[in-house]
């Protein structure tokens, strides 16, 4: 065993996952001996502070890796590609929040309170951290899966603006400033014009849902509806999982949501459920109906756990429940699962 703490390397250190990534290594428990921040050529020279100190941002090349042990990226897809293979061909593990390698089965998808165990089958030497729809819910369905097996999830999400990123946040205040004191059920085809043109959705946000987020895929599905089928399937080991998915954009900032029907191979119990669930790591109940206290996504932005509340259990059917769900998506969501990968990652080094 040795005494010495793994060094740690943050790619991305200066975006918006980076800055929260930097604020959770400043109070989370200290596992990290030197922490090296890795950004492109334009961010270089940058002064953030981490853990008290003053630390200079590098520029990343392939000689920042030496001495790494554990590299953390949060990064573009196309950035991860590159670079995530790089880090591991020198030995580090990297532990990537992007979408590039979430679905390659030499790859792991991990989070930490479901399946730690397997961050150590890593072929490729990366581990991969899950979509933040997908982490908003799979903390309380993994506690459920492993008391009742779960068979089938139907799953309607209300994502967040921030979830498109900065362009998503800013296209939403464009939106509300531009119908601020405007009737909308008399709007001008001008107002809504302006609207559509200030964001990166397809359709007006504020002061509406969107049914679509992502991409479009393979009959009819999005991007977004298909990560959270695939992923939930792949960290609960389940390749058969039935999961049905609407994914739907709604003008919150921060925070995704999601209403979630499950479906399990054991009958379920109301009491039981609720005392699992209160015994969870990462999970927060907020569940009393008679005075109508749940979870809403003002109340859940810059906190770690997934709050579960509107906890149903049907006489009619035992083995089927209901809930709803609020996770930060720029921090569990992102950051911290990704910190938290790392740090079952840094265990290994003391064993």
């Amino acid at each position: 065993m040795s005494d010495k703490k793994p060094t740690l390397a943050v790619i991305g250190a200066t975006g918006a996952v980076g800055t929260v990534m930097l604020d959770l290594l400043s109070t989370r428990e200290n596992v990290w001996g030197e922490i090296r921040l890795l950004a492109s050529a334009r961010s270089a020279g940058k002064v953030l502070r981490v853990r008290g100190e003053d630390v200079v941002v590098q520029e990343l090349t392939e000689d920042s890796f030496d001495g790494v042990d554990v590299a953390m990226f949060d990064v573009p897809d196309e950035v991860s590609e590159i670079w995530a293979p790089i880090a591991a061909a020198k030995g580090v593990i990297a532990v990537d929040n992007s979408g590039a390698f979430r679905m390659d089965s030499d790859v792991p998808l991990i989070v930490p309170e479901v399946n730690a165990a397997e961050a150590r089958n890593r072929p490729r030497g990366i581990i991969s951290n899950p979509n933040c729809t997908t982490l908003s819910m799979i903390v309380v369905v993994g506690a459920l899966h492993r008391a009742y097996g779960v068979k089938e999830l139907v799953v309607s999400s209300y994502q967040a603006a921030s979830g498109a990123g900065q362009s998503g946040i800013d296209g939403l205040h464009a939106q509300i400033d531009a119908v601020a004191g405007k009737n909308l059920g008399t709007a001008t085809k001008d107002v809504r014009a302006a609207i559509t043109d200030s964001s990166p959705f397809p359709a007006p946000l504020a002061m509406n849902v969107i049914p679509w987020a992502g991409s479009l895929q393979e009959n009819g599905y999005t991007s977004e509806e298909l990560k959270v089928r695939n992923e939930s399937r792949k960290i609960l080991g389940l390749p058969n999982l039935k999961v049905h998915a609407t994914c739907v954009r709604v003008p919150v900032v921060t925070t995704h949501s999601l209403a979630v029907h499950a479906v399990f191979e054991n009958a379920v119990d109301a009491k039981e459920v609720r005392e699992i669930l209160e015994n969870a790591p990462g999970v927060l109940v907020v569940d009393d109906p008679e005075n109508k206290i749940f979870p809403t996504p003002i109340d859940v932005v810059g906190t770690d756990p997934t709050v579960v509340g509107r906890i149903r259990v049907s006489q009619e059917y035992p083995n089927e429940i209901d809930f709803f769900v609020c996770g930060d998506n720029l921090r569990k969501g992102a950051a911290l699962n990704t910190a938290q990968i790392a740090e079952v990652v840094a265990a290994e080094f003391n064993q």
